[in-house]
């Protein structure tokens, strides 16, 4: 049986149905995603949103919904599904969906009376094109296939209503048609592979509705725009490929070219696998030079922070170093760009926040761990050390070595770190001063560069580096230690925050650690009372004054609980890594049994891939953007890391 399979009981349960989504990325910026029995319920959804760039920098809806009929002797059997407004579903396609399996391709199996009629779907690689394949499986009688387009020419941040400027227009072309709806946009090329019969009879469907904006307290309504119908004859046995693309494709080929695509394609047979092929979604390739990390989807863009923590598991963790070279070489440019005091030439944002150097180095780090240090510091020794300079020569804006070793950030009027959420312009967190992970990354920094000059026998640099790092040390444990047996999150002169947050878990996780084991285990058990969930671990202790577990309301709502309390993967995946750092095998099956709230993710929500949080309370509900690329990184970076202690286990 298909690791991601569902059968006829639960794809008609539009309670659980409706829930779970399917994300295809292109690998270039495009996207196709809706929910697995193909009703879109965000603004977001769309079968294909592709960027351009010469309007803005965000996603735009093309073709929003693909609806397909069966005809057969004069009845029609539409197999759409839409949620309009008042909670109305139409036409109810779902009913006739007989299972679905995501293992390779997303794949729908509908059942018509005596008609079979299997649906596949791709996404190329580095194209603006959707794919679609149809094989009547099983009929009996003669069968029409008939194709209804749903057409939105829009931001994902906006909403198409019936209106006397789009444009009505289009034109025949090999097998289908293209048309635009407004100018500006790319053209929309609509073609199948076999001969078909496109009527004209232009209209608007009005009042969809999207109840996942609903829900959140956005305006939720739209009309959307169909030009007319295709109709095609279709036998037995027989396939026929539609494809949706931004630029006319050559219709001979369609068909092999799906099956090219689909043999690139990798299963989806376990946790593993499922992650890969999420990794691989973050992929983003603007050129034939630049390759970047998006750092989710759908509305994220590349940003810098997540970059460097999402890079190691995204690709060492899966033998894919090359991604990461290619990918690390994007963002040194950027890096040393904003060094330099350049402007920025590279499409990766907040490459300003001052805890991005310091990432890019521990990044770099596990690099080493992978490729050998010789391979390292000939790739990225010099960037190691103009960092670590840049730093100690009081460059950076907003990063400010002081005298006992420490740096110190300003973050009271600006969110600086990546508890980023703001209400009215102001960080609901503001952490400010001395802040814990700023100054653990600087230490192990400051650890690794020294091995690394000692490496190049560079030993008057070594010895200052290793000067530095003790200055350094002394003055986190007499800074952040408390009596409680954990970390301040943050000082600022003669205030120290007491909320109990997870940012002290990388003193105990990363690899040259500030802390005697003794206050490492400390720290570590009380993570695991108070902030460890099945999901990740909260981003406030329950126990501590302004928890808020639950990311729901309206905007500002959600903004004030975003790191008050929700449950994120992606640290969750640092609090296993601090596990078997401290205890090995004898944690291994503590941490396997964790690993469990990660797989279960794989069915539920969007298919395959890591959400961006939870909420901090049972039942954990999931919540924010589906697919976050530094949860599926550390997950991954987990599963490599436990690969590592299960073999040393067995061979023991």
């Amino acid at each position: 049986m298909s690791y991601l399979r569902f059968e006829k009981a639960m794809m008609t349960n539009l309670g659980e149905a409706l829930s779970r989504e399917l994300l295809r990325t292109n690998r270039s910026g495009a996207y196709s995603c809706s929910t697995i029995v193909d009703c879109n319920t965000s603004k977001y959804h769309g079968l294909l949103v592709v960027p351009i760039p010469e309007f803005d920098n965000e996603n735009h809806v093309l073709l929003s919904s693909l609806d397909a009929t069966v005809v057969q002797h004069g009845a029609e059997f539409n197999l759409g599904l839409h949620r309009y407004k008042g909670e109305n579903y139409s036409p109810k396609g779902h009913k006739y969906i007989r299972e679905f399996d995501c293992d390779k391709v997303p794949t729908t199996l509908y059942r018509v009376g005596g008609v079979m009629l299997r649906k596949e779907v791709v996404f190329r690689h580095y194209e603006d094109c959707i794919l679609i394949r149809y094989t009547l499986v099983d009929a009996h009688s003669a069968t029409k296939l008939r194709f209804r387009p749903f057409l939105a020419f829009r931001s994902v941040l906006e909403f198409t209503h019936e209106n006397s400027v789009a444009s009505r227009e289009y034109h025949n072309v090999d097998n289908g048609i293209c048309t635009c709806m407004y100018a500006g946009y790319p053209n929309l090329y609509m073609q199948f592979s076999k001969k078909n019969d496109f009527t004209f009879v232009p209209d608007w469907y009005r009042a969809l509705e999207y109840p996942k904006d609903k829900d959140s307290g956005y305006y939720s309504d739209e009309d959307l725009y169909v030009p007319g119908y295709f109709e095609i004859d279709i036998k037995k046995g027989e396939s026929v490929v539609f494809a949706a693309s931004t630029s006319e494709v050559k219709t001979r080929s369609l068909k092999a070219l799906f099956d090219k695509e689909v043999e690139e394609r990798s299963p989806r047979n376990n946790l593993f696998h499922c992650l890969v092929n999420a990794a691989h979604q973050f992929h983003n390739q603007t050129n034939k030079d630049e390759r970047y990390i998006i750092s989710g989807y759908p509305w994220f863009k590349c940003r810098a922070r997540d970059t460097f923590i999402s890079l190691p598991g995204l690709t060492l963790a899966i033998e894919e170093q090359h991604y990461f070279e290619l990918a690390m070489k994007t963002a040194e440019r950027g890096l040393r760009e904003f060094m330099e005091g350049k402007p920025l030439t590279v499409e990766i944002c907040e490459m300003e926040q001052p805890d991005v150097p310091l990432w890019a180095i521990w990044a770099i780090q596990q690099y080493a761990k992978e490729a050998g240090e010789e391979k390292c510091i000939k790739m990225y020794g010099s960037l190691v050390r103009d960092i670590v300079g840049f730093i100690m020569n009081g460059n950076h804006p907003n990063l400010t070595l002081e005298t006992n070793g420490l740096l110190r950030t300003e973050g009271k009027e600006k969110a600086v770190t990546w508890m980023n959420s703001t209400v009215k312009g102001h960080p609901v967190v503001p952490r400010t001063g001395f802040i814990v992970e700023f100054n653990v990354l600087w230490y192990n920094a400051l650890k690794f560069a020294a091995n690394l000059a000692d490496c190049v026998n560079s030993e008057k640099d070594a010895v200052m580096l290793e000067e530095q790092a003790e200055k350094t040390r002394k003055s986190f444990v007499a800074t952040f230690v408390n009596e409680h047996g954990y970390l301040f999150d943050y000082v600022d002169e003669n205030m120290a925050d007491l909320s109990v947050r997870p940012n002290m878990i990388f003193a105990v996780a990363i690899d040259y650690s500030p802390l005697d084991r003794s206050v490492q285990k400390s720290v570590l058990d009380v993570c695991t009372r108070e902030l460890l969930t099945p999901k990740g671990l909260r981003s406030l202790s329950p126990k501590s004054n302004g928890y808020t577990p639950m990311y729901v309301g309206e905007q500002a709502q959600r903004d004030l609980a975003y790191h008050q309390g929700t449950a994120w993967p992606w640290l969750g995946g640092f609090y296993m890594e601090a596990c078997l750092k401290l205890y090995k095998q004898t944690r291994l099956s503590f941490i396997e049994r964790q690993m469990i709230g990660y797989e279960d993710e794989m069915g539920i929500n969007c298919l395959g891939t890591i959400p961006e949080m939870s909420d901090g309370n049972p039942p954990f509900r999931t919540r924010g953007a589906m697919s976050f690329a530094m949860n599926v990184a550390e997950i991954l970076r987990t599963l490599k890391i436990l690969e590592k202690y299960t073999y040393k286990k067995v061979d023991v």
